[in-house]
């Protein structure tokens, strides 16, 4: 396949395009430092120097030209204002998605968040900062305009809490799932299943569990 990833520098990404290159498809990671180019470089990612926050649809639409699918793992990152969170975290993933639709490339993968459903309609949780609120909303945004989209068959991951423990291969993966935490290593290794998968769209939660991971892809779709 040939898998175009935005937010490419992300900790899961990385991760994700390593797995990915290393069985042979063809990876394209779009980072906004060109600084970050040499890291997807020896990960076995061609690297495209891309800001999601200026580009344009015709720029998006060029880079995604023959793929087959696409990742958005971009986000505003830790330090980030609540106005980049929406840029980011929305903004570029509604890029990413009308650029998809335009160059034809139907299937797209988001990595969206557990918690989201604490801000629907526009609730504000107890105990949650302002930043992180901003956060969800963005989030919860990006998934509701992608989802409404006939034209794409997209699949939205809502991982638990990241952590850089070693991956199991097993995890809890459903339609809903209780809190929890899980391995970066097993969030890119389920974006590989789910590719694979060729569903036509999901909302699934991850954390850890003792399925092995294409059982629970498998059972999801």
């Amino acid at each position: 396949m040939r898998i175009v990833v935005a937010g490419a520098h992300g900790q899961v990404a990385r991760r994700l395009g390593r797995l990915l290159s290393a069985r042979g498809d063809s990876v394209t990671g779009l980072v906004r430092n060109p600084d970050h180019r040499s890291d997807l470089e020896g990960d076995g990612v061609e690297p495209v120097v891309l800001d999601l926050e200026q580009a344009t649809v015709d720029d998006v639409a060029e880079v995604l030209s023959g793929a087959d699918a696409v990742v958005f793992a971009a986000g505003a990152g830790p330090g980030s204002g609540t106005a980049r969170k929406d840029t980011v975290d929305r903004g570029a993933a509604v890029l990413l998605a009308d650029a998809a639709e335009q160059a034809g490339v139907r299937r797209y993968l988001l990595v969206s968040s557990m918690g989201v459903d604490l801000v629907a309609d526009g609730a504000s949780p107890d105990g949650v900062d302002e930043v992180f609120t901003a956060y969800l909303r963005a989030k919860l945004a990006a998934e509701q305009d992608l989802l409404a989209r006939p034209g794409l068959a997209v699949t939205v991951l809502r991982p638990g809490g990241l952590t850089d423990d070693p991956g199991t291969g097993t995890v809890t993966l459903d339609r809903h799932v209780e809190r929890g935490s899980v391995p970066r290593d097993d969030v890119a290794a389920v974006l590989v299943a789910l590719l694979d998968a060729g569903r036509d769209g999901a909302v699934v939660e991850l954390v850890s569990g003792g399925t092995p991971i294409a059982e629970a892809v498998a059972d999801v779709t």
